[in-house]
This record gives structure tokens, C-alpha cells and sequence, in this order.
């Protein structure tokens, strides 16, 4: 039963990264693209945590960790480009 919900949760994940990766290239706004660049990372973030748990490997745990600390940072030096050049500036506050 176990295996069964594993790999329902992986087949899930990757319906999921794929609607994201369409959002990702066809939205109209930058901001959906953000968004949808942010929510395939917790995908694939949740993909790394589902391995780790099917394999019984603490190593999968382990990337996923420093992977969601590298693209949360990825997200904010990103954001933080959108807002200067929404606002018009380009040099930092």
C-alpha cells in the first residue's frame, strides 16, 4: 500500500510540474512566471522528499534541503529585480 501511494505521488508531481512548466512559458505577465517558477521549485522539492522516502536514503533529504534554501533566495533576488524595475530606478535602495 505504501509503494502504491508513492507512486501515485510521484505520477501527481509531475502532472503538476507540467501545467506549471506550461504557465511557465505561455503566461502573459512576468509575475506568472515568477509564481510558476516558484511553485515547480516546491515540486520538485516534494519529488526529492517523495524519493527520499520510497528509497529509504537520507541523502534525497538532504539535497531537497539546500535546494529549497537556493531557490528560495533564487526567488527573492528575482523578486527583488521585478521591484526595481517596476519602480524605474535600477540601483538597489
Amino acid at each position: 500500500m505504501r509503494l502504491i501511494m508513492l507512486e501515485t505521488m510521484r505520477w501527481f508531481l509531475l502532472i503538476c510540474a507540467l501545467v506549471c512548466i506550461i504557465r511557465l512559458i505561455m503566461g502573459p505577465t512576468s509575475a506568472d512566471r515568477l509564481v510558476a517558477l516558484n511553485i515547480l521549485s516546491g515540486v520538485v522539492l516534494a519529488f526529492l522528499v517523495i524519493r527520499g522516502v520510497s528509497e529509504g536514503r537520507v541523502l534525497y533529504l538532504d539535497v531537497a534541503l539546500v535546494y529549497d534554501i537556493f531557490g528560495f533566495l533564487g526567488f527573492l533576488a528575482i523578486a527583488r529585480f521585478f521591484k526595481d524595475k517596476l519602480l524605474g530606478d535600477g540601483e538597489g535602495s
